[in-house]
């Protein structure tokens, strides 16, 4: 995994160092949301974009990279896995840092500023099938450690248990700090599902009373890149379907509605997956007399300039 000519002495180090860029991003309200709703609703969002690689993945990134680092076995290899483009970014920019080969399966209907951005980050890319989306990229993932356990360590986000626990560590601790513990309710996509699993049991841990309701797409066919429909894909090991006070789905009409509705009204330009996950947050907050609803927003619109020209 490591590059020979850096000492593993310095590789912790580097990791370490990283760790200033890796959360604390800002949590912000949302007013527009709630101007016709009860006076003291509040829907409130986590900037997930303001770390390195531009996204929430960071979190479980940098956190899957210093377990590996842990592991003799990885020593020598390139680090393997399969992403829809936001975690492959994010290791992207920490093996760029950490000086550590990276080979990311992905599908190849990811958006092309996705790609432009792994090629620049040095990444070695392997398309996969564009109708199998990040189950067929966990799939080549497979295929490859079958013939080349050698070559490859496969990192595995969507089993990996430092991927929740980054969230855990880190995510829910940051909403409870920045709510000043009035969090009521706390909404999360499924994709790898760790955002949603570890911040909903460590905030559970602060105040059981604490609300926290899963979401995923309505369909198999939808348009939110980094979300899952569970019921027709193959169901992350991390996942726990039972922490959950409730699941409710996101159509891709209403996400990409929200998306226009925040430019226009909040001034930011934000993801559809980002869009999926205040549309979320809004029909919660649509059903309170009072309470504080937190969610996160995965990215920004930076690499989706293909949806925006649709969109607008």
């Amino acid at each position: 995994m490591t590059a020979s000519h850096i000492p593993y002495e310095i590789l912790l180090q580097r990791h370490r160092a990283l760790a200033q860029r890796v959360g604390n991003t800002p949590l912000v309200e949302f007013p527009s949301l709630t101007e016709d709703l009860a006076p003291d609703v509040k829907v409130m969002a986590k900037l997930e974009w303001h770390q390195i690689g531009g996204s929430v993945k960071a979190r479980a990134a940098h956190a899957i990279l210093g377990d590996t680092l842990l592991h003799q076995q990885a020593l020598g290899k390139r680090v393997l896995d399969a992403s829809s483009g936001n975690t492959g970014i994010a290791y992207g920019a920490l093996c760029a840092a950490l000086g550590i080969p990276l080979t990311l399966c992905l599908p190849a209907n990811a958006s092309r500023e996705r790609k432009h951005i792994l090629k620049v980050l040095g990444v070695e890319i392997i398309e996969t099938s564009p109708y199998e989306g990040t189950d067929g990229a966990q799939a080549e993932c497979r295929a490859i450690m079958e013939y080349h356990q050698d070559r490859y360590f496969y990192l595995d986000q969507y089993a990996h248990p430092a991927n929740r626990k980054a969230h855990y560590h880190g995510t829910a601790g940051e909403i409870w700090v920045q709510t000043a513990g009035e969090v009521s309710h706390f909404v999360a996509g499924l994709g790898t599902t760790g955002t949603f699993n570890g911040t909903t049991l460590r905030l559970k841990e602060f105040n059981p009373e604490i609300q926290c309701i899963a979401f995923q797409p309505e369909s198999a066919l939808h348009g939110l890149e980094g979300w899952k429909h569970l019921e027709t894909a193959r169901v992350p090991e991390i996942h726990d379907h039972g922490i959950a006070d409730e699941h409710r789905t996101v159509s891709t009409e209403d996400a990409y509605d929200m998306v226009v509705a925040v430019a226009r009204e909040e001034g930011m330009l934000i993801s559809p997956s980002a869009g999926a996950s205040l549309a979320a947050a809004r029909s919660i907050a649509e059903e309170l007399e009072y309470g504080t609803v937190v969610t996160t927003l995965a990215d920004d619109a930076s690499k989706y300039s293909e949806v925006l020209d649709q969109l607008f």
